[in-house]
């Protein structure tokens, strides 16, 4: 996992805007508390100020060409040019990549390409990013594709220093990951798989890349 770069810390006044793109495990589907792995990551970060927002962009089955054809819109529809003119907002991006291109049948150089559309585009906005890739699916023979999608991913956000949570990696073979997935309904976890990956996000350096903690 490449190292996460710093990033200035915001001004102690200004609330630290999340504008968050993704598929159905971002807006915690299957999660009894509905939190998902976002908002558990976000909630060990917020501290007594709360300064920290989160609007989510989520939709079901989403794929790299789906983000990449509407996370423009999406961002500018959350993104407070007043805010960021006099300081109050600091706007950060996750941008969370499912499976969905597997099922789509998108080639790898096409889902760099989406994801590198992506990330450039918000490059020229000045708007940090943090990518966190596709997890395990419960049927064990899509597990080498997962890892395939999830590197090239990986490679494109590397290439541009921005941070990549590598789940699959992470959670591959983790026996409460995969009891939770096999109590699942979908092809989603509960409760454990999403504290768990809010775990590997939490350590992949979240904190740094918010500001909020080192």
């Amino acid at each position: 996992m490449p190292t996460v770069p710093m990033t200035p810390a915001p001004h102690p006044e200004s609330r630290i805007r999340i504008i968050a793109l993704g598929d159905e495990l971002l807006a915690g589907v299957g999660d009894a508390r509905a939190l998902g792995w976002l908002g558990r990551a976000v909630a060990s970060e917020q501290g007594a100020d709360s300064r920290i927002d989160v609007f989510t962009a989520a939709l079901p089955a989403q794929s790299s060409a789906d983000l990449a054809e509407r996370w423009d819109e999406d961002v500018q529809r959350r993104f407070s040019t007043r805010g960021q003119a006099d300081g109050s907002i600091d706007h950060r991006v996750v941008v969370a990549m499912g499976r969905g291109d597997l099922e789509a049948g998108i080639s790898l150089a096409r889902s760099r390409l989406n994801l590198a559309k992506i990330l450039d585009g918000l490059e020229r906005l000045r708007i940090p990013a943090f990518v966190v890739g596709p997890p395990p699916s419960r049927d064990p023979g899509s597990t080498s594709s997962v890892r395939e999608l999830s590197a090239a991913f990986e490679d494109v956000c590397s290439r541009r220093r921005v941070p990549f949570v590598d789940t699959v990696g992470g959670l591959t073979g983790h026996d409460q990951w995969e009891s939770d997935l096999a109590r699942s309904p979908g092809d989603h976890p509960g409760q454990t798989g999403y504290g768990l990956m809010a775990w590997l996000v939490l350590h992949a350096g979240f904190g740094s890349w918010l500001g909020t903690s080192s």
